[in-house]
């Protein structure tokens, strides 16, 4: 059994386009970034996995079928707006950020459940409509119509795979000891500019 019959010969150009898109910030890596500066890995780990399964949801719905989905206008305008408002939401959480010296220099700062991280994550990959467009894009446009079920499931799974990895490496990389000791007098403001950036993404969406 050949490479090919699991990976397309178009499989490049969409490993390509979707790494470019993951190295692109978005609201996702702002919410990523606000909580592992608080509270390290142990804080965004779950936040890393439920934008990952987010963006499984939607490629699982590019693979079997998008088409009447997308052409629901109400269903996708209430994602839209659910999405919008739950950025607001979060942006404003962040917007009251406050600065604390001693935050970084206790390993007992209490980070949120895995559970409620987890929800926090989902949501933030779920209610982005912008997810879903983007996967039905490469999953239709670079794959073509003669890619197999197989050679889709093999790149959707690449995606997830590549999602989380780059999710993880986010939150280790910005909560390692020497870089929060270098932000430690500015978590509060990172926050804020995370927190201001996620309400433009929600205003955006209502635009």
């Amino acid at each position: 059994m050949s490479l090919s019959t699991f990976l397309p010969a178009a499989f490049p150009a969409l490993a390509l386009a979707h790494l470019v898109a993951l190295l692109s910030p978005g609201q996702d890596f702002f919410l990523i970034v606000a909580h592992s500066i608080r509270h390290n890995l142990k804080g965004s780990f779950y936040i890393c996995v439920g934008i990952a399964l987010g963006n499984a949801l939607y490629i699982a719905i590019a693979i079997l079928g998008w088409t009447s989905i997308r052409d629901n206008s109400t269903l996708f305008s209430i994602v839209e707006t659910l999405g919008a408002l739950y950025l607001l939401w979060i942006g404003s959480q962040l917007l009251r950020s406050r600065k604390n010296n001693d935050l970084l220099q206790t390993e007992d700062v209490k980070a949120p459940s895995p559970a409620k991280q987890l929800i926090l994550g989902l949501n933030s990959a779920v209610l982005n409509p912008k997810n879903a467009l983007f996967y039905m894009s490469l999953m239709t446009v670079i794959l073509g119509s003669n890619v197999t079920f197989t050679q889709q499931i093999a790149c959707g799974l690449w995606m997830f795979l590549a999602v989380l990895g780059w999710d993880l490496l986010i939150a280790s990389l910005i909560g390692r000891p020497q870089v929060q000791l270098h932000l430690k007098q500015s978590v509060h403001r990172i926050e804020r500019g995370a927190g201001v950036v996620l309400i433009l993404f929600g205003v955006g969406l209502f635009l």
